[in-house]
């Protein structure tokens, strides 16, 4: 098994950015949901209710971020190290977490693509901002602005049986690309759903080493077409007619990043597309 593709999403909910490498950080990969548009209250707004992010464009760079998107001027932004303090959440019911605001020229561009007040927001300390919910030891409770871990992989093979449910389904929205599922890591050369079996296991990739925590249960935004924003009904009304596991709607396995016994390999290890992914235990 290889790693056949590595993506990161520098602002939640944004389009993605197609790596060759990543450096793998307690929280996730380098670049990885470090930023969050927020309304007015610092919840965070995702394509569930503004698909026209599906447009937005951020590149990361050492120090900061582009913004791009139809009709707008590219916007450069420094990481806003002495920007105003706020809290923050990702979700309503999610703890709030303290980050910098990028500043009102941010949030007039964000204004503009959404038609809506919203503000541009960066996580400066990840250290600071750990899921609610106890995690496996030997690993970190530190996250990104990830809906519930580090990291999300998906399998090649997996989405190809899921196409074939879809052709024998004679759904119109066959295929489906692995875009619609936004994973991290993409995992070519393992049987259909053999992540499945990977859950509580340790799995290294490159330099690094993970641990399967669960099945990802996927909601409304797998079925945005990340290319145009629109909406259908695929893949949730197969999901729950053929892996519909306690209403929840599985596809993809959610890791979090961890250390080898000896404490090595979980920080500034690197992942590159052609590794090799060796469940190890």
């Amino acid at each position: 098994m290889r790693v056949a593709a590595i993506h990161t999403y520098p602002v939640k909910g944004c389009r993605r950015m197609d790596r060759d490498t990543a450096r793998v950080e307690p929280w996730g990969l380098d670049g990885d949901r470090r930023w969050l548009v927020v309304d007015d209250h610092g919840v965070g707004l995702t394509q569930r209710q503004h698909r026209e992010l599906v447009t937005l464009r951020a590149v990361s760079r050492p120090g900061g971020l582009t913004l791009d998107a139809p009709g707008l001027a590219p916007l450069e932004l420094a990481e806003p190290t002495g920007g105003e303090t706020i809290q923050v959440r990702v979700f309503p019911a999610r703890p709030p977490a303290p980050v910098r605001a990028a500043g009102p020229e941010a949030d007039d561009w964000l204004r503009r693509l959404l038609g809506r007040a919203a503000r541009l927001v960066w996580l400066g300390d990840p250290t600071r901002n750990l899921v609610p919910w106890p995690v496996p030891a030997g690993s970190g409770a530190e996250l990104s602005f990830a809906d519930g871990t580090p990291l999300l992989l998906a399998s090649t093979a997996s989405l190809d049986a899921l196409n074939d449910w879809l052709l024998e389904s004679g759904s119109t929205e066959w295929p489906l690309p692995m875009t619609r599922f936004r994973p991290n890591l993409v995992v070519g050369g393992a049987a259909p759903w053999a992540e499945a079996g990977w859950v509580g296991r340790r799995i290294r990739i490159g330099g690094a080493v993970f641990q399967g925590v669960g099945e990802c249960d996927r909601c409304v935004v797998a079925t945005i077409d990340q290319e145009t924003g629109e909406r259908g009904r695929e893949p949730l009304r197969t999901l729950a007619a053929r892996r519909n596991v306690g209403q929840k709607l599985l596809f993809g396995l959610q890791m979090v990043v961890r250390a080898d016994p000896d404490g090595s390999s979980r920080d500034g290890a690197t992942i590159s597309v052609g590794d090799t992914v060796e469940v190890v235990d």
